[in-house]
């Protein structure tokens, strides 16, 4: 399924539902710069800053201000699936409850694991409403090929968010 495909039937599921907020994992805002004008409103999730090169954010400036323009809101900061934890883990070659969680995630598909942190980080920086549905869409690799609806919970109470359904994810 192609980006646009994910995007139209998250948007589509949006408006059956009357879910407000989009929340996108984006690393360079180019499913966002797809996904405008489809949602009332969208809040881009990047990759933290030196997630793909050290000193460095994934997306340019000049997408920043376009979007940002735009209505939409950014948010960069710390994976809720990983962050930290993977710090240590990957200096003591070991793993913890977190990294458990997120390979769980996964069997379902990177997407899923992706749209539950999302949702998550955007929740724990206040930008979507407590307790509300909200629109995940998040993907393998580039693009989006997953959306969930899905009330998130704060990542010191990462067990109690809901899954409601599974809009679209790729077979696996």
């Amino acid at each position: 399924m192609s980006v646009e495909e994910t995007i139209a039937k998250a948007s589509a599921r949006s408006r059956e539902s009357g879910i407000e907020y989009a929340v996108i994992a984006s690393n360079t805002g180019e499913t966002v710069e797809k996904a405008l004008g489809k949602f009332s409103k969208i809040i881009w999730v990047s990759h933290h800053f030196g997630y793909i090169k050290p000193g460095q954010f994934g997306y340019t400036q000049e997408s920043k201000e376009r979007l940002t323009q735009k209505g939409v809101v950014l948010l960069t900061t710390a994976h809720a699936l990983s962050g930290a934890e993977r710090g240590l883990s990957s200096k003591f070659s070991g793993y913890g409850p977190v990294e458990v969680i997120a390979q769980a995630l996964r069997m379902f598909g990177q997407g899923t694991k992706v749209c539950v942190e999302v949702a998550t980080m955007a929740l724990d920086a206040g930008l979507i409403p407590y307790g509300e549905k909200i629109i995940a869409l998040g993907g393998t690799g580039r693009g989006a090929d997953t959306v969930l609806v899905l009330t998130p919970a704060n990542a010191s109470r990462i067990l109690d968010t809901k899954i409601h359904e599974v809009v679209c994810k790729p077979s696996l």
